[in-house]
């Protein structure tokens, strides 16, 4: 149990010993406050919830740091994006608060400025993501008792607009990107398979079998600070994707007399390609002889997505070629896609036989005749 003393200048001191068997001491102007904050230590220590208040005494900033540092699991893109978020949104408002003076309204109103910016909502809930896996970080080292970013209102996400191109739009672009620069193997590919861009250009040779027509996805490449980073598949997704028939003869001629190793796409001087440089070069130019101006190379990920559900593909079979982490993710972006499949049911069930409506009609008793149960 705990203490309260009078010290000569009139201040009151609480004291208690902590479950690591050190003493522990407060002053404060009033009995009344002495009171409550000791009161407030008992509880934590009688639930197991206790704290070091030395260890909570650590900035944000420091302890963020720390945390980035060990986050070996990440990709590199991840970790720097992590780092970017932490460099513009966290830290100008945390590095100097200590993890015991941040509250959960303290981080409500963080969020309520960063919505004010005004930054898209995406940018303030990826902050806010960072900031809470910062303070979970520090829960699980025993530094403070629960992560007060938890629970905290975020601003809604807009669902941005997908775009779909038709069969016909696909070669379309494609044939213009071969005029421009040699990319129209590479947009059929991504329009035809829904492999994320990374994916494609990272793809070797031996990965390609035109026998069974699969590709097998098991790595990706991402640009970070103009570095070229290779890794796995995002959500580590390591996959087999079908290759459409009309894929076969270009991606024949392309794995022909090369190496198992040797990338399948190459930039003219026969390095690995990066997506601002082709699309600058390569794509940008050739939406806009396509007249399609305004497509982005991931809305061909979108348009393979459509062109397989329009193929009678299931939600299963779409997860598993475009490397979702669960068909429900694949339902939450493509919900839209599968609105014609629900007709098509609808119109099954009506074709099953009796309609419902006269199965549980309720049954009138002939005239004059005695029915069992019923009262005349």
């Amino acid at each position: 149990m705990g203490s309260i003393d009078r010290r000569p200048d009139g201040k009151y001191r609480a004291r208690y010993r902590g479950p690591d068997r050190k003493q522990r001491t407060k002053q404060f102007a009033r009995r009344a406050d002495a009171q409550r904050w000791l009161a407030q230590v008992e509880t934590t220590v009688a639930q197991g919830s206790w704290n070091d208040p030395a260890l909570s005494r650590i900035t944000v900033g420091e302890w963020a740091q720390r945390w980035l540092e060990g986050q070996v699991q990440l990709k590199p893109s991840t970790r720097h994006r992590y780092g970017i978020l932490l460099r513009n949104q966290v830290l100008p408002a945390w590095a100097g608060v200590t993890l015991d003076r941040v509250t959960h309204a303290d981080v409500s109103s963080w969020v309520a400025s960063l919505s004010a910016a005004p930054l898209a909502p995406s940018t303030v809930r990826q902050a806010h993501r960072v900031l809470s896996r910062v303070l979970q970080h520090a829960v699980k080292d025993g530094r403070v008792p629960r992560n007060v970013a938890e629970g905290v209102p975020l601003p809604r996400l807009g669902r941005p607009q997908s775009r779909f191109l038709t069969l016909e739009e696909v070669e379309r672009l494609a044939t213009a990107a071969e005029r421009i620069g040699d990319g129209g193997d590479l947009v059929r590919l991504l329009a035809l398979t829904g492999l994320r861009f990374g994916e494609a250009v990272a793809l070797r040779v031996g990965r390609v079998d035109l026998q069974r027509r699969r590709l097998s996805v098991v790595q990706s490449v991402t640009e970070v600070n103009g570095i070229l980073e290779w890794g796995l598949p995002k959500n580590h997704q390591v996959r087999s994707v079908p290759i459409a028939q009309s894929l076969i003869e270009p991606l024949g001629r392309r794995c022909q007399g090369r190496t198992f190793d040797a990338l399948l796409f190459t930039s003219p001087q026969g390095q690995p390609i990066r997506i601002q440089n082709w699309s600058k070069r390569v794509f940008a130019p050739a939406t806009v002889e396509a007249g399609l101006r305004g497509v982005t190379p991931h809305d061909l990920r979108d348009t393979a997505a459509s062109l397989a559900v329009a193929a009678g593909a299931n939600v299963k079979a779409i997860q598993r070629m475009l490397g979702h982490a669960s068909a429900a993710m694949t339902l939450d972006v493509y919900a839209g896609l599968f609105d014609d499949d629900l007709d098509a049911l609808a119109d099954r069930i009506d074709g099953l036989g009796t309609p419902l409506s006269s199965v549980h009609a309720p049954q009138t008793p002939p005239t004059g005749r005695h029915v069992p149960g019923l009262r005349r």
